[in-house]
């Protein structure tokens, strides 16, 4: 009696191993972790090696209007909705080997272990590379997939410039993948990332498997402090309208924000401007972002609430203002109840121990969230350090979400009888 695929089927975690090392080779850095800004030759140099993998695993590719790309593995029924995967494979500046780039690359392991066993799904597969997810060179956020998703208009992505006055239209044909498959023309199935937790909780708890259920809300502000910028000796502290000295006191304030929101609370002030930047003039202006999350949208509004309190508190008009801008918003979200069951379902069938779990971070699927049943499989990270370049994962874990991946695709896909 033949044995079900429950029991025999499984990824080659050296494989994947193999292929996330060898993408790293790509943008890496001297303290071993990787530079791919979101359309840059290092970003066209990444894309390059995957999507010859996903050609070489006889995978048909498209490219949409915003460089997000599609690599379909034809099922039985080539006529339902696909069963998708993947993640972005743009760093942060001094970004890791695992962010994003595990969800595409896991995607593709899925996709070669049915090649080496001649398994066809009913319905099809497909791995997507989502186009500037890190936000960090092109803001907003995770522009791809809200572009995708209905949520950030094209028009707006495409003129988003960079600090140098680049934008992601030139940036995308400079590269080659200004693609003309018309944005939100495709539909999936279901949607399932898998990623690296990027959070303590999994590693602390020995845990390898998150089942994550959904994902913290998120407001992103800038605030810019105005006073006026004056020749540092002559000008006595009494007299000064220092930007900086007002903005500090503030940003004590915002950090306290969360504190009283506990466990879920989050703020970050991580980007900062400083004009003229001088060592010997007074700063005139400061601009610096803030990051709020909470998994309750009731919540988010009263530390949003708390934030512009505090900007109102700290303004004097005539001496030093203080001016708050909104930048980005994504509510708390909820994953497809049905899908992370059946990633609970895959976990207990592999023998593997899992856990619900939220994301705290800001995740393409969100946003595909809102237009297709969505979830996420998170795994382990080394301290739970992300967005740094010794960010690190286990391969075993690396393994066991995948394996999880492959199982949950396909009893979402089904298998199509021999």
């Amino acid at each position: 009696m033949t044995e079900p695929l429950s029991t025999t089927l499984r990824i080659d975690g050296q494989r994947l191993w193999r292929s996330l090392m060898d993408l790293a080779q790509i943008g890496a850095t001297p303290k071993g972790g990787n530079c791919r800004l979101a359309l840059t030759e290092e970003d066209r140099l990444g894309r390059e090696l995957v999507t010859g993998w996903l050609r070489d695993a006889g995978m048909t590719l498209g490219v949409d209007q915003m460089g997000n790309i599609f690599a379909r593995r034809a099922g039985r029924r080539d006529d339902l909705p696909p069963v998708v995967t993947g993640s972005h494979l743009d760093t942060q500046p001094t970004g890791g080997r695992f962010d994003g780039c595990y969800g595409v690359l896991a995607g593709l392991e899925v996709i070669r272990v049915l090649n080496d066993h001649g398994i066809t799904t009913e319905a099809p597969l497909e791995v997507v590379i989502w186009t500037n997810e890190e936000g960090c060179r092109f803001v907003p956020v995770m522009m791809g997939s809200g572009v995708h998703a209905g949520i950030i208009p094209l028009e707006d992505a495409l003129a988003a410039k960079d600090r140098d006055g680049d934008t992601v239209a030139a940036s995308l044909e400079r590269i080659g993948y200004a693609g003309d498959i018309p944005m939100g023309s495709r539909t999936f199935g279901a949607y399932i990332e898998s990623h690296i937790e990027q959070g303590p909780v999994l590693e602390a708890e020995g845990i390898a498997v998150g089942a994550v259920t959904g994902s913290l809300g998120l407001r992103w502000f800038d605030v810019v402090v105005t006073g006026q910028e004056a020749h540092a000796g002559p000008t006595p502290m009494l007299y000064r309208r220092d930007a900086l000295k007002r903005a500090a006191e503030l940003i004590g304030d915002i950090l306290a924000l969360a504190d009283p929101h506990q466990p879920h609370g989050r703020v970050t002030c991580g980007e900062f401007e400083l004009y003229p930047n001088s060592r010997n003039v007074i700063p005139g202006r400061v601009t610096f972002s803030v990051d709020i999350r909470h998994l309750e949208s009731s919540t988010l509004e009263q530390m949003e609430q708390a934030l512009r309190d505090a900007c109102v508190r700290h303004s004097e008009l005539g001496k030093v203002t203080v001016e708050l801008r909104d930048v980005q918003r994504v509510p708390p979200t909820p994953f497809d109840a049905d899908l992370v069951n059946l990633i609970r379902t895959s976990s207990d069938t592999l023998g593997i121990p899992y856990r619900d779990i939220e994301t705290g971070a800001g995740h393409d699927a969100v946003f595909i969230s809102r237009v297709a049943p969505t979830a996420m499989i998170f795994v382990p990270c080394e301290d739970g350090i992300s967005h740094n370049e010794s960010e690190n994962a286990t391969p075993e874990d690396l393994e066991a979400g995948a394996n999880v991946l492959l199982h949950t695709m396909l009893s979402k896909a089904g298998v199509a009888a021999s």
